[in-house]
């Protein structure tokens, strides 16, 4: 029987460096009574590194396409007094990887879900990107058609926050090719490759230098994007500009709250401007 009190345990695991892992979580994946992991592979390597053994315990495959079956089941092993330890493949559960719908599902049943924080690859490349970490504006991975990312790099061309992407190595070079042609070819990116890993890199330069610097480049492993703040301090100069171009895509609803968050601004100040907008004043 497990020692550990009833939940869903959101237990973070190493994005390279299997030694990347805390104390508390290993204590998790040691002692809980069930663990669903969205590649069970490299969870079981994981546990193997760290002498972890199962002892007959259920090892349960969980991704953003299982069923709402296998949700379910989760939610009433909890209820049945089970602790449930939930990993995705790296880093932190739901950081652009499972785990939302399961946590909503516990949270709405008023069940326990507890967090054993650790490794996280947008604040890990944050850290070491040489750009202001006091504003930071989480992205996740860019669309996979160049005009799809053009509109989602121009809705954050004015953001007064440090940008983080994650991106396929295969459209690193296309993606600095749309920055460049979105944000400008002299504001600072860094590019973390590999994090924690043995061949880890980290370039840091102008958004043309990196471009450059990729061009024809065989690019292999997990990339972070880190892309510095827009500096001109009177952005709010361009609402109607960003406004407008989200009402083309969303309601009016969605792009109001889209560009609020954006830009940090308040919604009642944005949805009157939207307003006008609609209406052609």
């Amino acid at each position: 029987m497990s020692d550990l009190d009833s939940g869903l345990y959101l237990v973070s695991t190493p994005i390279g460096h299997a030694r990347d892992i805390t104390l508390r979580a290993i204590d998790v994946l040691r002692d809980a009574s069930q663990i669903a992991a969205e590649d069970t592979r490299s969870l079981l390597r994981l546990l193997t590194i760290h002498g972890i053994n199962l002892n007959q315990r259920q090892l349960i495959s969980y991704h953003d396409f299982s069923s709402k079956n296998k949700l379910q089941t989760i939610i009433r092993e909890i209820k049945s007094g089970l602790s449930i330890a939930m990993v995705s493949e790296a880093g932190t559960p739901l950081i652009s990887d499972p785990g939302f719908k399961l946590v909503n599902e516990a949270i709405r049943h008023q069940l326990p879900v507890i967090p054993i924080p650790g490794p996280t690859a947008p604040i890990t490349a944050l850290t070491i990107s040489g750009l202001g970490s006091d504003q930071f504006h989480f992205v996740g991975f860019l669309p996979t058609t160049s005009a799809k990312r053009r509109k989602t790099l121009e809705r954050m061309k004015f953001t007064g926050a440090t940008l983080i992407f994650f991106e396929s190595p295969n459209r690193l070079y296309k993606s600095l090719c749309d920055m460049e042609e979105v944000f400008g070819a002299d504001r600072k990116v860094a590019i973390c490759r590999e994090l924690t890993k043995r061949h880890e890199e980290t370039t840091r330069g102008t958004i043309m230098q990196q471009k450059n610097n990729y061009q024809g480049r065989i690019v292999k492993g997990e990339v972070v994007i880190v892309v510095e703040r827009n500096q001109n301090v009177g952005f709010e100069e361009n609402i109607d500009e960003i406004l407008a171009l989200a009402l083309t895509q969303k309601s009016l609803k969605e792009a109001v709250r889209e560009v609020s968050e954006t830009l940090g601004l308040s919604r009642k100040s944005v949805y009157q401007k939207a307003l006008m907008l609609t209406k052609g004043q």
